[in-house]
């Protein structure tokens, strides 16, 4: 496993790997628009509006990115194209 340091250091591997799994849980819901962030419905009296805090999927990304080092899973690199020298 790897050095568990920063912000997620003192947790258990079963904590990183609940929060591993629901980072990407978000991150799914966020990518396939299933969840959503702001509502608004209309009620007897009137509309009312429901506002949820959400996150960026870039900051998922990196949060997913930092769970999976912490617990020691090999990440991609960053780089999708790699270049080929002759």
């Amino acid at each position: 496993m790897a050095v568990n340091c920063g912000p997620l250091a003192g947790m258990t591997p079963e904590q990183l790997k609940a929060a591993l799994a629901a980072a990407q849980e978000a991150y799914t819901e966020l990518q396939t628009g299933n969840k959503g962030v702001s509502f608004s419905y209309a009620q007897g009296d009137g509309t009312r509006s429901v506002t949820f805090q959400g996150t960026s999927l870039a900051n998922l990304q990196v949060f997913i990115r930092q769970l999976q080092q912490a617990l020691g899973i090999p990440t991609c690199s960053r780089s999708r194209y790699q270049r080929v020298r002759y």
